[in-house]
């Protein structure tokens, strides 16, 4: 977090002096994060257990990581090569997968055709295949 202090006024900046102040003085006041990571370990440790079959694997400190996601039951897609490039921005692609990305709606919003954006050497788009096993619509016309 970074705040320009050149725009703040004298009452914003005795604000921020205050509630920094305030925040110094709560955690000199805690406990060291060493500490209190020895101590639960030792707690754990007496009562036979481990802090990863505590707190979960991944828990050996720091910020708490999401969970893999094979383990929340999400199926895992491979990486695939990009299809797509931005003509003026090189640097925005996009795989083919999910939503459309902004620049890419807005061209196609425009009238242009997503071939025009295919990168060369990568195959061109492909109308949808339907599912295997999906029943084939059948249009019926009307009788007159």
């Amino acid at each position: 977090m970074s705040i320009d202090l050149s725009t703040l006024s004298p009452r914003e900046l005795g604000s921020l002096i205050t509630t920094a102040k305030k925040r110094q003085a709560l955690l000199s006041t805690r406990t060291p994060v060493a500490k209190v990571r020895s101590k639960l370990t030792k707690l754990a440790k007496a009562e036979g257990y481990t802090i990863e079959e505590l707190f979960g694997a991944g828990s050996g400190g720091g910020r708490a990581a999401k969970a893999p996601a094979a383990a929340r039951g999400a199926r895992k897609l491979g990486k695939v090569a990009p299809k797509y490039r931005n003509p003026e921005n090189p640097k925005e692609t996009w795989t083919g997968r999910g939503k459309q990305p902004r620049w890419l709606a807005a061209y196609t919003a425009k009238g242009r055709n997503l071939g025009e954006f295919v990168i060369p050497g990568v195959a061109a788009p492909t109308a949808s295949k339907p599912r295997p096993g999906a029943k084939k619509r059948v249009v019926k016309k009307a009788k007159k």
